[in-house]
Parts: C-alpha cells; structure tokens; sequence
C-alpha cells in the first residue's frame, strides 16, 4: 500500500474553485486546476489524483474562510472527503505586499499550509448554533441600518439648522419633536420618511430581541447564557452570540489562548534586544472581539464593588460560587480600567481593551468551570 497523503488547496470563489495538488516529498503544489463554483467538480478532480497517486492515496482538502461559509465543508464531508477550513490570519505562510497573486498560487499556498500545519482551523459550529448565529448577525445589521439613519437624520436637522435644545437624542422627548416640526415643502416629506424608517427598524429590532430571549430559553443554551449574564456589560444578546461563536470554549487549553483566538492580545515585532510591542493582532473572530469590546466600556462607569439592580435580576438563579467568580471579577475589571486610566494616564481605548482582553478570560474560566 501506497498511503500517500495529498493536500489539496483549493481558492474558492463565487463562481470558480482553483485546485492543487501538495505533497510533502516533492515540496510545491502540481496539477492545478480551474473548475466551475460546484462540490461536484472537487470530488471528480479527487478521483483524478487517485489514477496518479494511487487508489489507497489520502486526501486532506482545505480553503480559507470566506463567501461560501460552511457550505463547501460540508458538502465534502457528506461525501467522506477530510476538509478544513483555515482561518487567514493565522496562516503562517508569509505574503509579501508586492508578491504576484494569483489563484493558482494562493490555492498552492493553502495546500502548503496544509502540508505543513501552519494554520488554525475554523471552528464549524453545529446546525442549532449556526442559524442562531446567522439569525444574531441578522438583528445586527438593522441594528447598524438604525444607527446610519439616526444619523441621517440628526444630519438633516442640522443641514437646516433645526437644533434640539433638549439633553439627549432619541429619547421620547426628542422624538416629539422631531415630529413637530414643519420643513417647508419637499422638506417635510423627506422628515417624515426618514421617520417612518426610523419607527419602523425600532419595532423590528424589539420584536427580534424578544426572539432573540426566547432563543436564549432553549435549554442547549439557558444555563450558558444565564452564567455569562452575570458579569457587568453582558446581557443577553451578548451572552448568545459569544455562545454560538465561540462553540466549545473547551477546545482551548488556557484563557490566554482564547484570548489570542479573538485578537485581543498585542502583537510584537522583536529583533534582538530591540522589543516593540503593537497594537492588538485583530486575528480570529472579529464579532465576538467587538462585543466584548463594547462590554467593557460598562466598566468604565460605576462605583467599584456597587452592583446594580439589574445586574442582580441576572445574576439570580445562578449557584452561589458562579455568582461570586462574576462578582470578583466585575470588582477587578473595574478597579483595574480605573487604575490604568487615573495612575498610569493610559488611554480610555487601551484601557477598554485590556479590560476586553481580561473579560474574555474570565468568560473562558466561567464556561470551563474555572471558577476556583
């Protein structure tokens, strides 16, 4: 028996996959191959390299993450091929700005990294968790179209010199008077559709939240949920989408490798005994690096050691240790943003960054029942 393993890279696109052919003896990719955006013609190119490589030869398939999802992974696996899904950012294989891209040469570039390990594989989430995921991604667009037309509007105003005397925007108040008013002709009309938008993306992202709670409710997530509700910043939403993101926070062996599968660790580029830290590396899950980013700046506000009333209503129904792991770490976030940004004069974003950074890890220790 042959047992040859051939790593086929494939560059997906919408509407062509490139394929090649990687094996470790002769170091560079061959029989490359350009074929119609169809499952169907990867596994005819794999009956191809089995009449040069041999019946008994093993194929291990992979592309970057991207426009086709899951899709691809899972066609191929239904039909026993072994695929993976490589995460780009993690791809050690280097890219030089001015190199020569073509498809052919990312495709050999994929089976390379293949071959040679020097990736981190996409999580593939299972069916429940990926609808819910689309259906969270989903409420979070309106939720930006929302944001865009508050601002289209508030700009509006101010095009035609409408200014609101009053202390916030978007409230009741303000929106009574946005209703007031009466732009002379052509004017009016646009007010009004701008918001009838308005109404209309603010019934639906209330309507999609009570889905989203009750989506919460399943008993696959209710306890999950319930636990990570318990430190400051994180509700519901949050707690959901940092669930079916993330998946098995178990596949990570430490909180500093599930902080640095987020991006939330600074990057470095040393040589010597010259040290330059950077900014964070923004490598793996954008999405769950936002959210966590926007739930730190709640600790940027309060009194150190106060819980809420609200926060409390969260934190009720969970057991006694998990609610004291939450409640040490909420006290440490907070005094340590305030220690940064008051003694040490750092930044408020680079302080609500380390407090992200900090906040992932105590969710990686409350999800493994890290809590001693």
């Amino acid at each position: 028996m042959n047992n040859t393993t051939v790593y086929v890279g494939m560059d997906v696109h919408k509407e062509s996959f490139t394929l090649c052919a990687y094996t470790l003896e002769k170091e560079k990719g061959s029989y490359s191959r350009r074929t119609p955006a169809d499952y169907k013609e990867v596994l005819k190119y794999l009956e191809f390299l089995r009449t040069v490589y041999g019946n008994d030869t093993i194929f291990v398939c992979g592309y970057e993450a991207g426009c086709l999802g899951y899709t691809l992974y899972h066609q191929l696996t239904d039909h026993h091929v072994d695929c993976v899904i490589l995460a780009p950012t993690t791809m050690l294989e280097q890219r030089s700005k001015k190199r020569i891209k073509t498809d052919k040469r990312d495709a050999e570039i994929i089976g390379k990294c293949l071959a040679q390990h020097n990736y981190s594989p996409v999580h593939v989430p299972t069916a429940s968790d990926e609808e819910v995921k689309e259906f969270l991604r989903m409420r979070d667009d309106h939720k930006l179209a929302l944001k865009k037309v508050k601002q289209q509007i508030l700009a509006f105003c101010l095009r035609h010199d409408y200014r609101y005397d009053g202390n916030s925007h978007w409230t009741a108040t303000h929106i009574n008077w946005l209703k007031s008013l009466t732009p002379e002709a052509l004017y009016k009309e646009i007010l009004d559709e701008y918001l009838l938008t308005y109404i209309t993306l603010s019934d639906k992202l209330e309507r999609l939240d009570k889905r989203i709670e009750e989506l919460a409710a399943k008993d696959e997530y209710k306890e999950a949920v319930r636990k990570l509700c318990c430190f400051i910043g994180v509700k519901t939403h949050t707690a959901l989408s940092v669930i079916v993101e993330v998946g098995d926070f178990k596949r990570f062996a430490s909180a500093e490798k599930f902080a640095s599968y987020i991006g939330l660790v600074p990057g470095e580029d040393s040589s010597g005994d010259d040290q330059t830290r950077l900014g964070i590396t923004k490598a793996g899950n954008r999405h769950v690096r936002m959210l966590l980013t926007e739930a730190s700046q709640c600790y940027s506000r309060g009194q150190i050691g106060y819980k809420s009333k609200a926060l409390k209503a969260r934190q009720d129904g969970n057991t006694p240790q998990v609610i004291a792991y939450a409640d040490k770490a909420n006290e440490r976030l907070r005094r340590r943003y305030y220690k940064m940004v008051l003694s040490k004069c750092k930044k408020h974003n680079v302080a609500k960054t380390a407090i992200a950074r900090e906040l992932a890890c105590f969710m990686w220790g409350m999800m493994t029942d890290n809590i001693a």
